[in-house]
């Protein structure tokens, strides 16, 4: 069953939301934006959330406030980072809170990861094709998100998020949940020997068999690969110690659906950016 169910409301966003976290949790909020609903106009129609391509600024401050209302939380409350592809988490406090929301500069530096376990926080991180990865631990009432591109992706992102939740938050792996959204899927993921060599080193550290690494990737005859980073992080998330019965995955692809999605890879570059979120009430 897929775990983002979209959602359409008049004169509101079109959005996926995570329901079967959100029913039991009802002070969690949780989900992705679509590319329709907002302000900007082609190529970055209509929900363009991304400030860093060439969509006028009040363009994308509009459909971030749209965001907002659509989900009923303060716009200060939505946080971004400014996303770099690597594997650095921050903990998010009260001092941080709306950072980004209108501006690159405001933005939490450098940061692909973010926790926290403030109330009234919506962290957010922006996407066009990576994996977007939610944690949420019940227990602790800890939050996090990480933006997991197959260079987040190769660093363990997963790993540095679930570690420092344990750390700062006292989590235990085994009691947090994880959800991976909708991004490019192995269907549309072609990469070079670059990459498919990093994949493959942390496929042998994790001691993953043949038969689980053609899961993750697989050679073409044309010496290219197709990768699964949707699987290769379900895999990553298990080896940090989450149960996978504590994994949702979606099967949305990005560069399939860019009916409802934007795709850096399907569009050449020149698109929008949705907008992964999650929140405590």
């Amino acid at each position: 069953m897929e775990p983002f169910v979209k959602k359409i409301q008049e004169n509101q966003p079109d959005l996926f939301t995570i329901d079967s976290w959100m029913e039991p949790y009802k002070e969690l909020t949780a989900g992705f934006t679509s590319r329709h609903g907002g302000v900007s106009e082609a190529p970055y129609s209509t929900l363009n959330c991304g400030l860093h391509v060439q969509d006028k600024t009040e363009h994308v401050i509009r459909n971030r406030q749209l965001l907002a209302e659509a989900v009923g939380l303060p716009f200060d409350a939505f946080t971004y980072g400014e996303q770099v592809h690597g594997n650095e988490v921050a903990v998010v406090s009260l001092n941080e809170k709306g950072k980004g929301r209108t501006s690159r500069e405001s933005a939490i530096q450098a940061k692909d990861g973010f926790i926290t376990q403030e109330k009234g926080i919506v962290l957010c991180a922006q996407f066009a094709d990576c994996v977007p990865l939610f944690f949420y631990d019940p227990v602790q009432q800890a939050i996090g998100l990480s933006h997991a591109g197959w260079k987040g992706s190769v660093l363990n992102i997963s790993m540095a998020t679930i570690s420092l939740m344990t750390h700062t938050f006292g989590s235990r792996p085994s009691d947090i949940r994880a959800a991976i959204g909708p991004s490019i899927g192995i269907c549309c993921y072609e990469v070079d020997d670059t990459v498919a060599s990093r994949v493959y080193t942390v496929l042998s550290e994790i001691q993953a068999e043949t038969d689980e690494q053609l899961t993750v990737i697989r050679r073409k005859a044309n010496g290219k690969y197709m990768l699964n980073l949707q699987e290769l992080n379900r895999k990553l998330l298990i080896q940090a110690g989450i149960l996978s019965s504590h994994i949702e995955v979606t099967q949305l692809c990005t560069s399939c659906s860019t009916d409802h999605f934007f795709s850096h890879r399907k569009e050449g570059g020149s698109t929008g950016r949705m907008v992964a979120w999650i929140g405590l009430r």
